[in-house]
């Protein structure tokens, strides 16, 4: 037997390459593998499931801390503190509702504070409205009577903006004068009830109407079901009625400076021009030269209040959750435009 060892296969360094591992050996490396990359994995999941609640947490306390900031300034500029003689200024502006920024409490709170200031000369009411709830503008109506009762060295303005019409001139006319630009639109002394009926649409699809009261006429205006004389003729008293009270307001606050004619309580609107003539007007000008020529206060003190940015998400959440509910009720339908 020879001393030299055996030939087999060398690489080209000249040693021959390592034994291929066991199969028992690969096995075990593999399940060594497997382990670890489960294991990272579920680290790095951990890790961004941390991350991810750690911004939802920052941004939740961002958003708190931008509330209370804004709670804060807000309740401080909605104090007015005006040293000096001034005239006050309220604006209403918008539909008026209660679900509005013109809704009567806000507008009645801002009057309230403006009147009570021992340094207000006079006060201008500000109106652009097309109108609204006939309720909330009686509320601004009377309570601008009121204030005016009990602080009768305070006169009250209205300066019409592009509109003045149906509630909001309701409201108006309770001011001792009444100022506008002469392409203001003014008037529309009316009320209207409006709504839909589907029943001839319920007929072509073939839908069936079903529905049970407990009373004779509680199913009035349902716009499902089909109208009848009688519900006609309720609609339209239940609008006379109201129509009347918006005359009567409307007779009481201009008194004899109002130029009746067959179309003045119509519905009709006019030109602010026209208005003057006449007499839903006074004449005219803007909140600036009311303030500096007929109150002689030119320094204006804006007493709106202003809805902060909780109670408006506060206002919309409420709208909508009862907006169902409401839209049901036929009084919603009923508005001075």
């Amino acid at each position: 037997m020879s001393d030299y060892p055996t030939p087999g296969p060398r690489d080209d360094a000249g040693s021959r390459p390592a034994p291929p591992p066991s199969a028992s050996s690969g096995g075990e490396a593999n399940w060594e593998r497997a382990a670890l990359e489960r294991i990272a994995l579920a680290a790095i999941k951990e890790q961004r499931a941390a991350r991810r609640w750690r911004i939802f947490f920052r941004f939740a306390f961002l958003i708190v801390l931008l509330v209370i900031v804004f709670r804060v300034f807000h309740a401080s500029s909605d104090k007015v503190t005006a040293a000096g003689r001034h005239t006050a200024l309220v604006t209403l502006d918008g539909e008026i509702a209660p679900d509005t920024n013109a809704n009567a409490d806000d507008i009645d709170t801002a009057l309230r504070r403006a009147f009570e200031d021992s340094d207000t000369a006079g006060i201008v009411l500000k109106i652009d409205s097309p109108g609204g709830s006939p309720v909330q503008a009686s509320m601004i109506n009377a309570e601008i009577r009121r204030l005016r009762a009990r602080y009768p060295s305070k006169p009250l303005y209205v300066v019409v903006g592009d509109m003045c019409a149906s509630g909001g001139y309701y409201i108006a006319v309770a001011a001792d004068k009444i100022y506008v630009n002469k392409a203001s639109i003014v008037g529309s002394i009316g009320v209207l009830m409006d709504g839909f009926g589907f029943t001839g649409l319920m007929d072509k699809l073939g839908i069936q109407r079903r529905l049970h009261t407990s009373g004779a006429n509680k199913g009035y205006y349902d716009p499902f079901s089909p109208e009848t004389p009688a519900m006609d003729a309720h609609a339209q008293q239940l609008l006379d009625d109201i129509h009347q009270q918006f005359i009567s307001a409307v007779r009481e606050g201009r008194g004899k400076r109002l130029h009746e004619t067959p179309d003045i309580f119509s519905g009709l609107f006019w030109t602010g021009e026209k208005s003057v003539e006449l007499g839903l007007a006074d004449g005219f000008g803007d909140t600036r030269y009311v303030a500096r020529e007929v109150i002689k206060a030119p320094r204006i003190v804006d007493y709106t209040v202003k809805e902060s940015l909780s109670d408006r998400l506060a206002r919309k959440f409420g709208t909508a959750v009862g907006s169902a509910a409401v839209k049901s009720l036929v009084v919603d339908g009923l508005k001075l435009h």
